[in-house]
């Protein structure tokens, strides 16, 4: 094979890759973006805003939790309770449930507004929440109650996830009954550090 064909062979493979990593980019975008688009009471809802710049604070949880879920909830009251209100107007704090079987828009907005009137609840189909939760690594399983009214509950693991507007993870909070570690992760995300 000549110089010429070889080049042209050459040219032709990296042109191939490269439209191949832009269409596998364009679909990972895509599916983040239909991930992104819950609903809360009824209207829509787009995780990733890049219109409204302030910082996500996403808790995932359900409405049925007994413990749990109304714990972090409270805790993340609290700590928006005690900030300045520069500070919390600041941040969007987000429930998204991961029971939307159960759990439609208007229950999950509901149930968060009852901790805090700014908490956002949220809503998708299981697909939306299925891609939701392995994106930031939220564990969750359905296991099956015998002889309960609820049917089921939801295991999951329990973390506040702070979120750029694209959905980038900012900073990850384990479950805590202290609201000095939500406060102080609030400070750093919105760069307000009382030091």
């Amino acid at each position: 094979m000549s110089k010429k064909a070889w080049l042209v062979a050459i040219i032709a493979v990296c042109f191939g890759l490269g439209a191949r990593a832009l269409f596998d980019h364009y679909q990972t975008s895509q599916k983040q973006a239909q991930a992104g688009a819950l609903q809360s009471q009824g209207q829509p809802f787009n995780l990733y805003n890049t219109d409204d710049p302030r910082p996500r604070i996403v808790y995932f949880g359900y409405t049925h939790c007994p413990d749990v879920c109304p714990t972090s909830l409270a805790v993340l009251s609290a700590a928006l309770k005690s900030l300045p209100e520069s500070t919390r107007n600041a941040v969007s704090p987000v429930f998204i449930t991961l029971d939307p079987k159960r759990d439609t828009s208007e229950k999950a907005a509901e149930y968060a507004h009852f901790f805090h009137p700014a908490i956002t609840g949220v809503s998708g189909s299981e697909a939306q929440i299925a891609q939701l939760a392995k994106r930031y690594g939220v564990l969750y399983r359905i296991t099956e109650l015998e002889d309960s009214a609820m049917d089921y509950a939801v295991d999951h693991s329990s973390f506040f996830y702070f979120l750029s507007p694209n959905g980038e993870l900012v900073e990850k909070v384990p479950h805590t009954l202290n609201p000095e570690m939500l406060i102080a992760a609030i400070e750093r995300v919105t760069g307000q550090n009382k030091e």
